[in-house]
């Protein structure tokens, strides 16, 4: 089977844990419009799907993500096409965000522009110690001006402005100390550590995650005072909740709770 012919992305089911693996290795999987779209559909599909608990993105090949598609951008010029293509990128971070189900990136290699902002989207991060991210686009003219939306959101403004008006890369380690990734696996551990956090996620109560995941989101853009008014209506119809009455029960009682996702 050729390259062409290959699934842009590859699903691996595993006891609640959905991965998916971006498959351009021969792009360093860049984010063409045909993969974003195949992936945009891999994630409807598993947040359809009622055994999900957690979705792990991954890459193929030598890196994660190297970000847009240059050559499939300069074959398509015009605003009509940039247009089209920042608002397909635009509306992806948005699905994963919005995802029902916590979101995994599982990085090696090289993240790079909107390859960063996929990291920074997801909601936990894994980093092989040799993976090493940047927002490159400054240094062919064209600033990560899309990217920048997640990584602002992700590490503090500083270090975003760093990365935007240098292009650099940064390490591994850099970006777990920016908030950038959440875990640094251990040297030949990436898959082992990633499949071990998604696990011990996907063995909460389904309805709290999701609630949980919305809530947070929803209340990072208010003021304080607003925040706080709003989780704690979220955290009154989550103590209403069947899952709720169900995890109290079992720690007083000492045993492990029987989720229902109610």
């Amino acid at each position: 089977m050729n390259a062409e012919s290959q699934p842009l992305i590859l699903r691996e089911d595993s006891a609640g844990v959905v991965t998916l693996t971006l498959n351009r290795p021969g792009a360093r999987n860049a984010l063409s419009r045909p993969l974003m779209a195949a992936l945009m559909e891999a994630l409807g599909e598993a947040e359809a799907d009622e055994a999900a608990r957690v979705v792990v993105i991954a890459g193929a090949g030598p890196g994660f993500c190297a970000g847009h598609d240059l050559r499939e951008v300069r074959a398509n010029p015009g605003r009509a096409a940039y247009e089209a293509l920042f608002a397909e990128c635009s509306a992806l971070m948005l699905r994963i965000q919005r995802l029902r189900l916590p979101v995994i990136a599982r990085v090696h290699g090289v993240a790079t522009a909107a390859g960063c902002q996929l990291v920074a989207t997801c909601d936990l991060a894994v980093a092989d110690p040799g993976a090493r991210f940047a927002t490159p686009g400054v240094n062919i003219g064209l600033f990560c001006s899309t990217p920048m939306v997640a990584l602002s959101r992700a590490v503090g403004r500083k270090a975003a402005m760093r990365m935007l008006l240098t292009g650099e890369m940064i390490g591994a380690d850099e970006a777990l100390r920016l908030g950038l990734v959440s875990h640094l696996a251990a040297p030949g551990a990436l898959e082992a550590e990633t499949a071990a956090l998604a696990a011990l996620i996907a063995a909460k109560s389904p309805l709290t995650l999701e609630i949980g995941k919305r809530a947070f989101y929803e209340q990072a853009e208010k003021e304080t005072e607003a925040a706080y008014a709003f989780a704690s209506e979220v955290m009154t119809r989550n103590m209403l909740a069947r899952d709720a009455e169900e995890g109290i029960d079992a720690f007083l009682q000492k045993r492990e709770p029987v989720w229902e996702g109610r």
